[in-house]
């Protein structure tokens, strides 16, 4: 197996240096290989958002290193970063955050347009990930017009949209009832499994999280697990 994400040491330090500086993270590490699912489980204020977002590169850690795919991405300009990420990472919210002015194909296409893909080839693309999860025949609503669980579904897709290696989502179906819960979350592990993707997916639900390769915990800003 590949490397997909490797997290080493990493420290994270909000009001450094202040009266009152909260340590998040006290040198976690984590590896995840290609293929490979991972629950990440903490409490509340803990850091999971912290830790997914620099694992995704929307933050920068103050110690530690952070691969994706094998290269380091730690010290890399910010151009590089954000090339890595709109290529090789893709992210999931507790809320769905889909444009509301746009369907769910264009929230979908959004991503490949920006990634550089032909309309037409981003079009074909985001209809055959909404047919895959099946919200296909709803491609053309905007997403106030969708469902709860359908809005998931349509984010993930977005997620996917650029065939990253990395999939990060933060309390995925957090919003959601029970029974739509178990649901969306059996669509995002199908469309895991049949891509090979890796993800790192922080619950709360200790039921969805055994349903994963493995679990870790965040505690005291280490993981283990």
């Amino acid at each position: 197996m590949s490397e997909a994400l490797a997290l080493e040491g990493i420290e994270k330090v909000y009001l450094k240096g202040r009266p009152g500086e909260v340590r998040v993270l006290q040198g976690a590490s984590l590896t995840l290989q290609q293929g490979e699912v991972v629950a990440l489980v903490a409490p509340s204020g803990a850091g999971k958002s912290t830790l997914l977002h620099i694992a995704g590169l929307l933050d920068v850690p103050d110690a530690g290193s952070v691969r994706i795919g094998g290269v380091e991405m730690t010290g890399q300009p910010d151009r590089a970063r954000t090339e890595a990420r709109r290529s090789e990472v893709g992210f999931v919210y507790q809320f769905h955050h889909l444009l509301p002015e746009f369907s769910a194909l264009e929230n979908v296409m959004l991503p490949q347009l920006a990634n550089g893909l032909d309309r037409l080839e981003a079009q074909d693309r985001a209809q055959a990930l909404l047919n895959w999860v099946g919200v296909g025949p709803r491609a053309d609503h905007r997403p106030a017009a969708l469902s709860g669980g359908e809005q998931q579904r349509v984010a993930f897709c977005r997620a996917l949209a650029n065939a990253p290696r990395l999939l990060l989502a933060d309390e995925p179906t957090g919003n959601l009832d029970p029974g739509t819960s178990e649901q969306v979350f059996d669509v995002l592990m199908a469309l895991v499994r049949q891509t090979g993707l890796s993800a790192l997916i922080a619950t709360h639900n200790l039921g969805l999280a055994a349903r994963m390769d493995r679990m870790v915990r965040l505690d005291g800003g280490l993981l283990v697990g």
